[in-house]
Protein backbone atom coordinates (compact mmCIF):
# COMPACT_ATOMS: atom_id res chain seq x y z
CA UNK A 1 0.00 0.00 0.00
CA UNK A 2 1.41 3.54 -0.81
CA UNK A 3 0.18 6.97 -1.00
CA UNK A 4 -1.69 8.11 -3.82
CA UNK A 5 -0.09 11.04 -6.08
CA UNK A 6 -2.39 14.07 -6.94
CA UNK A 7 -3.11 13.10 -10.51
CA UNK A 8 -4.21 9.58 -9.20
CA UNK A 9 -6.90 10.54 -7.05
CA UNK A 10 -9.08 11.37 -10.21
CA UNK A 11 -10.83 14.59 -9.10
CA UNK A 12 -13.09 16.84 -11.01
CA UNK A 13 -12.12 19.97 -13.16
CA UNK A 14 -13.86 23.27 -12.30
CA UNK A 15 -16.14 22.58 -14.80
CA UNK A 16 -17.12 18.99 -13.88
CA UNK A 17 -17.71 20.39 -10.63
CA UNK A 18 -19.73 23.15 -11.82
CA UNK A 19 -21.89 20.47 -13.94
CA UNK A 20 -22.32 17.58 -10.79
CA UNK A 21 -25.38 16.91 -9.22
CA UNK A 22 -25.17 18.55 -6.31
CA UNK A 23 -25.51 16.93 -2.12
CA UNK A 24 -28.49 18.94 -1.14
CA UNK A 25 -27.18 20.30 1.59
CA UNK A 26 -25.96 24.61 1.68
CA UNK A 27 -24.37 25.82 4.37
CA UNK A 28 -25.42 29.26 5.92
CA UNK A 29 -22.38 31.10 7.81
CA UNK A 30 -23.69 33.05 10.59
CA UNK A 31 -21.43 35.50 11.70
CA UNK A 32 -18.04 34.00 11.55
CA UNK A 33 -14.56 35.72 12.46
CA UNK A 34 -12.00 33.60 11.06
CA UNK A 35 -11.11 34.33 7.51
CA UNK A 36 -9.41 30.67 7.73
CA UNK A 37 -12.95 29.03 9.03
CA UNK A 38 -14.47 30.99 5.70
CA UNK A 39 -11.77 29.38 4.10
CA UNK A 40 -12.01 25.60 5.33
CA UNK A 41 -16.10 25.66 5.30
CA UNK A 42 -15.32 26.67 1.29
CA UNK A 43 -13.05 23.63 1.28
CA UNK A 44 -15.05 21.21 3.00
CA UNK A 45 -18.18 22.61 0.83
CA UNK A 46 -16.07 21.59 -2.52
CA UNK A 47 -14.91 17.77 -1.05
CA UNK A 48 -18.78 17.03 -0.56
CA UNK A 49 -20.87 18.52 -3.16
CA UNK A 50 -22.46 20.82 -1.45
CA UNK A 51 -25.07 23.50 -3.20
CA UNK A 52 -24.32 26.61 -1.88
CA UNK A 53 -22.39 28.66 0.87
CA UNK A 54 -24.81 31.43 2.02
CA UNK A 55 -22.31 34.23 4.39
CA UNK A 56 -23.80 36.40 6.54
CA UNK A 57 -23.43 39.17 8.67
CA UNK A 58 -19.34 40.00 9.84
CA UNK A 59 -18.61 36.72 7.62
CA UNK A 60 -15.72 37.62 5.37
CA UNK A 61 -16.14 37.10 1.46
CA UNK A 62 -14.11 36.30 -1.38
CA UNK A 63 -11.40 37.13 -2.48
CA UNK A 64 -9.35 37.45 0.72
CA UNK A 65 -5.78 35.59 1.30
CA UNK A 66 -7.02 34.26 4.34
CA UNK A 67 -10.03 32.39 2.72
CA UNK A 68 -7.54 31.09 0.01
CA UNK A 69 -5.08 30.17 2.35
CA UNK A 70 -7.79 27.10 3.54
CA UNK A 71 -9.96 27.57 0.10
CA UNK A 72 -7.32 26.10 -1.81
CA UNK A 73 -9.31 26.52 -4.86
CA UNK A 74 -12.83 25.90 -3.39
CA UNK A 75 -13.86 30.03 -3.74
CA UNK A 76 -13.42 29.35 -7.34
CA UNK A 77 -15.94 25.78 -7.25
CA UNK A 78 -18.46 26.32 -4.38
CA UNK A 79 -21.26 28.28 -5.36
CA UNK A 80 -21.82 31.04 -2.89
CA UNK A 81 -23.46 34.27 -1.98
CA UNK A 82 -23.46 37.05 0.85
CA UNK A 83 -26.66 38.42 2.69
CA UNK A 84 -26.79 40.54 5.70
CA UNK A 85 -29.50 39.46 7.37
CA UNK A 86 -29.03 35.25 8.21
CA UNK A 87 -32.78 35.53 9.82
CA UNK A 88 -34.19 37.03 6.55
CA UNK A 89 -32.08 33.85 4.31
CA UNK A 90 -33.07 31.75 6.94
CA UNK A 91 -37.09 32.59 6.45
CA UNK A 92 -36.15 32.70 2.57
CA UNK A 93 -34.37 29.19 2.69
CA UNK A 94 -37.66 27.78 4.54
CA UNK A 95 -39.97 29.04 2.06
CA UNK A 96 -37.77 27.44 -0.49
CA UNK A 97 -38.39 24.30 1.31
CA UNK A 98 -34.96 24.09 2.68
CA UNK A 99 -35.07 22.00 6.57
CA UNK A 100 -32.86 24.50 8.53
CA UNK A 101 -30.77 23.10 10.91
CA UNK A 102 -28.88 24.84 13.58
CA UNK A 103 -25.99 23.29 14.73
CA UNK A 104 -25.82 24.38 18.57
CA UNK A 105 -25.90 23.14 22.14
CA UNK A 106 -29.99 23.69 23.01
CA UNK A 107 -32.02 22.71 25.18
CA UNK A 108 -34.38 20.89 22.60
CA UNK A 109 -31.20 19.77 20.57
CA UNK A 110 -31.12 16.04 18.73
CA UNK A 111 -27.74 14.27 19.09
CA UNK A 112 -26.43 14.63 15.35
CA UNK A 113 -26.16 10.55 15.32
CA UNK A 114 -29.96 10.80 15.55
CA UNK A 115 -30.79 13.21 12.63
CA UNK A 116 -32.01 10.98 9.26
CA UNK A 117 -31.65 13.02 6.40
CA UNK A 118 -34.03 12.01 3.68
CA UNK A 119 -32.54 12.11 0.42
CA UNK A 120 -35.29 13.83 -1.53
CA UNK A 121 -34.86 16.92 1.29
CA UNK A 122 -32.32 20.05 0.94
CA UNK A 123 -30.68 21.34 4.40
CA UNK A 124 -29.32 24.85 5.41
CA UNK A 125 -26.79 23.37 8.08
CA UNK A 126 -26.39 26.89 10.10
CA UNK A 127 -23.08 26.99 11.75
CA UNK A 128 -22.83 30.30 14.09
CA UNK A 129 -20.01 32.99 15.43
CA UNK A 130 -16.88 31.30 17.21
CA UNK A 131 -17.75 32.70 20.58
CA UNK A 132 -21.86 33.84 20.60
CA UNK A 133 -22.99 30.60 18.27
CA UNK A 134 -25.87 30.51 16.26
CA UNK A 135 -27.79 33.75 17.56
CA UNK A 136 -30.86 32.89 20.03
CA UNK A 137 -33.07 34.28 16.61
CA UNK A 138 -32.10 31.55 14.67
CA UNK A 139 -31.79 28.78 16.77
CA UNK A 140 -36.10 29.90 17.53
CA UNK A 141 -36.74 30.03 13.28
CA UNK A 142 -34.98 26.93 13.07
CA UNK A 143 -36.52 23.71 11.82
CA UNK A 144 -34.35 21.54 14.10
CA UNK A 145 -31.21 22.18 16.52
CA UNK A 146 -28.79 19.21 16.40
CA UNK A 147 -25.70 19.02 18.69
CA UNK A 148 -22.49 17.19 18.19
CA UNK A 149 -22.35 15.24 21.21
CA UNK A 150 -18.84 15.61 23.21
CA UNK A 151 -16.85 13.77 26.04
CA UNK A 152 -13.91 15.65 27.01
CA UNK A 153 -13.44 19.27 29.27
CA UNK A 154 -14.17 21.44 26.47
CA UNK A 155 -17.44 22.93 25.62
CA UNK A 156 -17.18 23.37 21.82
CA UNK A 157 -15.78 22.57 18.88
CA UNK A 158 -13.71 24.87 16.31
CA UNK A 159 -16.35 25.64 13.57
CA UNK A 160 -14.33 24.49 10.76
CA UNK A 161 -14.02 20.88 12.65
CA UNK A 162 -17.71 20.98 13.01
CA UNK A 163 -18.52 21.54 9.78
CA UNK A 164 -16.82 18.66 8.39
CA UNK A 165 -18.54 15.96 11.37
CA UNK A 166 -21.91 17.43 10.29
CA UNK A 167 -21.08 17.58 6.37
CA UNK A 168 -19.46 13.64 6.60
CA UNK A 169 -22.44 12.68 8.59
CA UNK A 170 -25.23 13.99 6.73
CA UNK A 171 -22.96 13.00 3.16
CA UNK A 172 -22.45 9.10 4.65
CA UNK A 173 -26.37 8.61 5.25
CA UNK A 174 -27.46 9.77 2.23
CA UNK A 175 -24.83 8.10 0.00
CA UNK A 176 -23.38 4.96 1.83
CA UNK A 177 -25.32 2.19 2.95
CA UNK A 178 -24.56 -1.09 4.66
CA UNK A 179 -20.76 -2.00 6.55
CA UNK A 180 -17.76 -2.01 5.03
CA UNK A 181 -16.55 -5.56 7.53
Amino acid sequence: MGKLKNEELGRLSTEEFKDSEKTPVALVMDNIRSLNNVGSAFRTADAFLLEKIYLTGITGQPPHRDIQKTALGATDTVEWEYRESTEELVAALQKEDYKVVAIEQASESIPLQQLQPKANQRYALVFGNEVFGVTDEVVEMADAVVEIPQFGTKHSLNVAVSIGVVVWDIYSKLHFKGNLF
